[in-house]
């Protein structure tokens, strides 16, 4: 969503997820291949004749659109969806996200592996609403990215994406079919405040009812994490008093296996202000994985109405030194030095990370799908 990109980067993504589609196809755990090159019963069994009410009906109940659906958090988020024995409708903004697919061959006619496609833009309502009508969900959780990679994020780019998470949710609520909303946020959404006490001798706890304050993030042009505050705010805004089940998801810096590639522009945007965060006991990664899962999860709770509002999600706090350096590095960051000479500095966090909550959504529906041990390891 609202990105640009060269000749070059477009053609290192391409291979990028080529690389893992392939990569998964072997491993136990299933993998990107296994979810998008499935043609299950079904799968087959989704795709039927307009005119048959009740299958149609059938099919709709387990049919979802998602947004961003090619970038590194929504391609797991469509994998996970097809491995749970969903059809996924991907609403792509530019010919370029659809050339993207083409040249990955990922799946070949539209529908064949559980998977369509359609052309829709934040910036055009009525071409969201056509995009998510007939589908039972909306997954959002396409992002405004900077096309020049170092600088990140601008302020320009914090108001589209409130504008666009606004009108992503008019969309759903203008349906006769979408009645829940899954809306990818951040943790970054929840950790920027300013007066918070500063001599208490136990550490502040930062959960789901913390949100980040948008003038310190303007005052400190902390522009990713002012967009992700404003555009959930707005989602919930738009959403209040409707007929529509929205929850958000908030997850910290999210990494996982070629995270460098596919997410350096989000990853550096995020990173904005670490040294702080990192202080203060407030730098976190989620492994994409996770961050699918916790989607999924969260989608089939609201149901029967035991998910709601807002998750924190993270699997770890960076609390060392040489973990950030490491961090940067990866990411081809300034900066890695001066992470190592605050070694020496030894003050207790003032503040602590929770996610009860989710993790009573993770447990609750059923036990661990995954087949592979996630380490700490960034990449």
């Amino acid at each position: 969503m609202g990105v640009l990109r060269s000749t070059q980067s477009l053609q290192a993504e391409v291979e990028e997820l080529r690389a893992a589609l392939l990569a998964g196809g072997g491993g136990g755990h299933g993998g990107a291949a296994a979810g998008w090159r499935r043609r299950s019963a079904g799968h087959s069994g989704a795709k039927r004749a307009t005119g048959a009410d009740d299958a149609a009906g059938a099919a709709g109940a387990r049919a979802v659109c998602v947004t961003g659906g090619i970038s590194f958090v929504g391609f797991a988020v469509v994998d996970r969806l097809l491995r749970h024995g969903y059809t996924v409708r991907l609403a792509l903004e530019t010919q370029e996200d659809m050339d993207k697919l083409r040249e990955m061959e990922m799946f070949g006619e539209d529908g064949r592996d559980g998977v369509w496609t359609v052309m829709a833009n934040v910036t055009d309502p009525e071409s969201l609403r056509r995009a998510f009508d007939g589908c039972a969900g909306v997954f959002h959780t396409s992002a405004f990215v900077d096309p020049g990679g170092m600088s990140g994020y601008t302020k320009h780019m914090a108001r589209l994406e409130a504008q666009a998470a606004e009108r992503v949710v008019e969309a759903c609520v203008r349906t006769d079919s979408v009645r829940k909303c899954v809306f990818t946020s951040s943790l970054l959404a929840c950790v920027w405040r300013q007066n918070y006490p500063h001599d208490r001798r136990f550490p502040t706890i930062i959960d789901e009812n913390c949100w980040s304050d948008e003038s310190f993030c303007r005052d400190n042009k902390l522009w990713f994490a002012l967009g992700k505050t404003a555009a959930e705010k707005a989602a919930w805004r738009a959403a209040r008093g409707r007929d529509l089940k929205l929850v958000t998801i908030c997850p910290a810096l999210v990494t996982g296996p070629g995270f460098r590639r596919r997410n350096s522009t989000a990853s550096i945007a995020y990173l904005k202000g670490a040294r702080a965060m990192l202080a203060d006991g407030l730098l976190a990664t989620a492994n994409v994985e996770t961050v699918a899962e916790a989607h999924v999860r969260a989608y089939e709770a609201m149901g029967d109405n035991t998910a709601g509002g807002r998750y924190i999600c993270y699997d770890h706090v960076v609390q060392r030194p040489e973990e950030f350096a490491e961090l940067e590095r990866q990411l081809g960051l300034p900066g890695a030095a001066a992470a190592q000479q605050a070694a020496g500095d030894d003050r207790p966090a003032r503040f602590e990370l929770c996610k009860r909550k989710l993790a009573r959504l993770m447990s609750a529906r059923r036990t661990c799908t995954y087949d592979t041990y996630y380490s700490v390891a960034f990449d």
